[in-house]
């Protein structure tokens, strides 16, 4: 199954925070349980690293939510919040880079590309 194609906007100095659900070919949620995320900005295609984020949120909260972007959502529901901190945020300077979003089983080291893209940042004003 190919990657989904995704563009997202970044706002400078502002929390991004969304969610995507990842479901099977009988369009039921996969359980996440068994599984870790990564997922990197880059300047393009093997490119500079300007974010990397994973199923272990940094201490601002960046990363992946396997509880959605609430934070109680189970498990199994498949949702995936994705969270970018503010403060983190404030330190890009791209106009527009490249991600992907990966999930690897943890029994079996199966890697599934999940979504890939750009992203567009949008430059703050107000400091």
């Amino acid at each position: 199954m190919a990657a989904g194609k995704y563009t997202f906007f970044i706002e400078q100095g502002a929390t991004t925070d969304f969610e995507l659900v990842w479901k099977d070919s009988n369009d039921d949620p996969v359980d996440l349980s068994s599984y870790n995320g990564r997922m990197q900005i880059r300047t393009d295609y093997g490119g500079d690293l300007i974010c990397s984020l994973s199923s272990s949120l940094d201490n601002d909260g960046t990363g992946l939510n396997f509880s959605g972007s609430n934070g109680t959502t189970p498990l199994a529901s498949g949702s995936i919040g994705i969270f970018i901190s503010a403060a983190s945020s404030s330190a890009f300077s791209f106009g527009e880079a490249r991600y992907d979003l990966e999930l690897e089983h943890t029994g079996s080291n199966y890697v599934t590309r999940l979504i890939e893209g750009k992203v567009k940042l949008s430059k703050e004003v107000t400091v």
